[in-house]
């Protein structure tokens, strides 16, 4: 970053996700750069940003006080993509504009989630916890897995990560089926089969996989209802966002045996516990796959979330307007210091992404 940003503050919360390009390219530039941890109270991030001209965020939530109390807020950058944590009406209302990262790792995401839904297909876990307690095993009924050819894979949202399960899952010659009430016909893809209402599609299916974007309409989108729709055995994946399922619903499910395992990187609460936790309960089984919110993490993803949240904050503190590349109809919503790239879901810019060292 060669601007001088001498005489800016910039507040970054969430410093357990460590984001050293972008620390270290502020403050080189000379920015005061203030790194908040997990839990910080939101007195505390109010008093922080009181006088910040930028607000970095990931997982806090940004409330409108907080927002409120920030008199010099020029931006909020959510390094990341979901923007649920973030009063978007009270930055509206401030004219502070609100931007995410939305194109740095959605193929990274969907490798995360084939990866989980194939592990709890090939019993990955009991397997390896026995030969790590007892060195070996012998085919037995205990450790007999499924294929994944053949078997139909249902995706709840076809976006950019789920049309990337669905070119994974076409891979291992899996039926494709997918509800999004909001995906273009013109965008759809051939090989995906679509369903008009959940309904129609979780009883047709072997495994069910969450892509969807977290906000008013899709929040316990997955309730008792609809998990109790699902075919008997059937497993479910969620690397999205842990509210769009009802989750005390869930544990009674995989608890009840109706389905056969699930996969979660995300919960509506974090970070997850072994006790004291809504969820613990989940610890002990061995058909659920529980991984830290980690499907995004990796070393070319972050490269290209660091070069992404880097320009965000250079349009920001030079009062440039900030580039929204996210399709999000909250985002494209704004009419004060941003401006639109052509539509996101476009190859061309999605390549161009994927394609930066």
């Amino acid at each position: 970053m060669s601007a001088s940003l001498a005489g800016f503050k910039v507040v970054r919360t969430d410093r357990e996700l460590e984001m050293h390009q972008v620390d270290a390219a502020l403050r080189e530039a000379g920015a005061e750069l203030v790194v908040l941890p997990d839990g910080t109270t939101e007195d505390d991030l109010a008093l922080a940003v009181a006088d910040a001209d930028l607000l970095l965020m990931c997982y806090a939530r940004i409330t409108a006080r907080v927002i409120g109390a920030a008199s010099r807020l020029r931006a909020i950058v959510k390094y990341g993509v979901g923007i649920d944590a973030i009063d978007l009406e009270a930055a509206r209302a401030r004219g502070i504009p609100v931007v995410n990262v939305p194109a740095y790792a959605e193929e990274t995401v969907a490798e995360g989630a084939f990866a989980l839904l194939l592990a709890l297909f090939k019993r990955f876990k009991p397997i390896q916890a026995a030969m790590q307690r007892e060195g070996w095993v012998w085919p037995q009924p205990a450790w007999l897995a499924r294929d994944l050819g053949g078997k139909t894979l249902g995706l709840v949202g076809l976006g950019r990560i789920g049309r990337c399960m669905a070119r994974l899952a076409g891979g291992f010659r899996m039926r494709v089926l997918a509800f999004d009430p909001h995906a273009e016909a013109d965008h759809w893809p051939a090989e995906v089969q679509r369903m008009p209402t959940l309904d129609a599609m979780l009883p047709a299916c072997d495994a069910v996989s969450v892509h969807c974007v977290l906000n008013a309409g899709t929040r316990g989108l997955l309730g008792a209802t609809e998990l109790a729709a699902m075919k008997a055995g059937a497993v479910l994946v969620n690397v999205s966002r842990g509210e769009i399922v009802d989750e005390a619903a869930l544990v009674r499910a995989l608890r009840a045996g109706h389905l056969g395992g699930a996969a979660l990187d995300v919960y509506g609460q974090e970070p997850l516990a072994p006790q004291g936790h809504p969820m613990s309960p989940l610890y002990g089984m061995d058909n659920v796959l529980l991984w830290p919110h980690l499907t995004f993490y990796t070393h070319e993803a972050m490269q290209r979330l660091e070069q992404e949240t880097l320009a965000r904050c250079l349009e920001a503190l030079r009062g440039e307007p900030l580039t929204v590349h996210s399709c999000d109809p909250r985002l494209r919503a704004q009419t004060r210091g941003v401006r639109f790239v052509d539509d996101p879901r476009v190859a061309p810019i999605v390549d161009n992404m994927q394609n930066r060292p």
